[in-house]
């Protein structure tokens, strides 16, 4: 399949639930109570639990590896925060084709919480994406 500049990443929706940000904490070993506990949310004036950052960086990577398949390679990732995302709340990463080559692309990537008003929670989001080999070009 021939991909061009402009072209839409097929958007990645997921609703994150307590119970999933316990067994990334478990996964990862960070055990900050932010990310789990709603009582301690709740103390430092939150509605709920944060989840974790670094969920957006594997929720991009599955994203691109949903579409592009097997033996891409994500070489480069790299993500800004704008928006906590509490527990219970449904994402979307979304993301278009700023550049493609000979073996790669170039992926101007976002998360947003849709809504009335989306709102931003990872923006600006960038990857470099190796087709067909994991060697750097």
């Amino acid at each position: 399949m021939t991909h061009r500049t402009g072209d839409a990443v097929p958007p990645l929706e997921r609703t994150i639930g307590l119970p999933d940000m316990i067994a990334y904490a478990g996964a990862t070993w960070d055990w900050y109570r932010l990310h789990y506990d709603p009582e301690f949310a709740r103390t430092a004036g939150l509605p709920g639990p944060v989840v974790d950052g670094q969920v957006f960086g594997a929720l991009l990577v599955e994203q691109i590896q949903d579409w592009l398949g097997p033996r891409c390679f994500v070489h480069r990732l790299g993500f800004a925060f704008k928006a906590p995302v509490f527990a219970g709340e449904t994402v979307r990463c979304e993301g278009t084709v700023a550049a493609a080559g000979d073996g790669f692309l170039d992926l101007d990537l976002r998360v947003i919480v849709p809504g009335a008003a989306d709102r931003v929670a990872v923006a600006p989001a960038s990857a470099r994406v190796l087709l067909g080999t994991a060697e750097p070009r």
